[in-house]
Formats: C-alpha cells, sequence, structure tokens
C-alpha cells in the first residue's frame, strides 16, 4: 500500500505538475513499475524527485522529465521506438507500456543486463536491449519515435536522420547547466521541424561530441 500511495503521489506532485496531461503517458507510467528500475540501495528513493545514481556520471530520468518525453514522443501502439542510454530501461519500459515496439540502447554492460532483467521482471521481455556505443553502432532508420535519455553537448543529427517521415525524436542539447529539451519531426526526406520544450540539465551521452573550447 505505502508503493501505490507513493506512485500515486508521483504522478500527481511531480508528473502531472509538470505539465503532463496525456491520460495514456499517465497510465503507462502508474503502470510501469518503476521501484523495479531502481537500483537496490537507492530503493527508498524510486519515486522521490530526485537525482538516483547509476554509475559515476550517470543519473536516471526524474519522473517528470519522463512524463515530458512521453508527452512530446506521443507514442502509440504499432509505432517502432528506439531508446538511446536507456540505463536501467524505465524510459523503455514506459514506451512499451504505450504499445510501441521497443529497441533500446545502453553502453554499459551492467546497465544493459540489469535493463533486460528489470525489464522481463516488469513484464516487458519483449524489448530488445543493446548493449553498444550508439556513436558507433548502425541506429537502424524508419523509427516513429526516438528517445535520447542522455544530453547531447553538441547536437548530433544522425538521431533525426533515423526517423521514418513524420517521426518524432526527443533530444536534449547543451554543454553546459542550462541546456534545452527538444522536439524534433521528420516532416521530409530531408526536413525536419524542432520545437524547444523546456530548460532542464541531464547527464551527457558517453561519447557525445562536445562544442570546442573557447580561446582567446
Amino acid at each position: 500500500m505505502q508503493t501505490e500511495f507513493a506512485r500515486v503521489q508521483m504522478i500527481t506532485q511531480q508528473v502531472r505538475a509538470w505539465d503532463v496531461f496525456d491520460e495514456r503517458v499517465l497510465d503507462a507510467m502508474r503502470r510501469t513499475p518503476r521501484e523495479f528500475f531502481v537500483p537496490g540501495k537507492f530503493a527508498e528513493l524510486a519515486f522521490a524527485d530526485a537525482e538516483i545514481p547509476l554509475r559515476a556520471g550517470q543519473h536516471m530520468l526524474p519522473p517528470k522529465i519522463v512524463g515530458r518525453l512521453l508527452q512530446a514522443l506521443e507514442a502509440a501502439p504499432g509505432m517502432r521506438a528506439l531508446v538511446v542510454g536507456c540505463g536501467t530501461g524505465f524510459v523503455p519500459a514506459c514506451l512499451s507500456a504505450m504499445g510501441a515496439s521497443v529497441r533500446a540502447i545502453e553502453i554499459d554492460a551492467d546497465l544493459a543486463g540489469a535493463a533486460r532483467h528489470n525489464l522481463k521482471r516488469a513484464g516487458f521481455g519483449q524489448v530488445e536491449v543493446v548493449k553498444g556505443d550508439t556513436f558507433h553502432l548502425d541506429l537502424g532508420k524508419d523509427y516513429a519515435v526516438i528517445a535520447v535519455c542522455g544530453s547531447l553537448p553538441l547536437y548530433d543529427d544522425r538521431f533525426a536522420r533515423a526517423l521514418a517521415v513524420g517521426g518524432k525524436l526527443f533530444a536534449v542539447v547543451g554543454a553546459t547547466q542550462l541546456q534545452e529539451a527538444l522536439l524534433i519531426t521528420r516532416t521530409g526526406d530531408a526536413t525536419w521541424d524542432s520545437t524547444g520544450l523546456f530548460e532542464t540539465a541531464i547527464d551527457a551521452l558517453d561519447n557525445a561530441k562536445w562544442p570546442e573550447p573557447f580561446t582567446f
């Protein structure tokens, strides 16, 4: 009962409070047991608006950011989804709960293994988890939705190019503590639209490109 109360509080006081009103998103987050995806020693923080460490320099996305991400992407049954930097698997699980067919990439072998275990335990064993460096993998193409769960200090268009026409990409861009979450929509074979969603600060993807340092 305490777990369910904490889950409801997370939805109402964090996710809805951050302008996430899509009932499909809220329902998916209710049905996805976040406590299964949190490292055991941080179990008491599973539903908190707090940074939960996964490994050096990497943390789980807070629930409110996951909610905004899911709301922006509007995943639906039958859609193909890609998650980059999946961590312990919570975002792929939520997208799967919304009906998407999900492929997830994680560079850290321990986290990739944990994601597979957690997804299976939570009832999302159909999600494919690939261990590898997203900057040295064939991402595939024609995805309806792509979620990049680490920031890009320097924007990289490889993810937008992996979208199908009409597909949507969520990415956080910026090299400082003032980053911008973007929704990028592929509008044609060689055209994309970009909309700023909110400002935030999250950990950078491993091996992402950084801007050249400024020198006088």
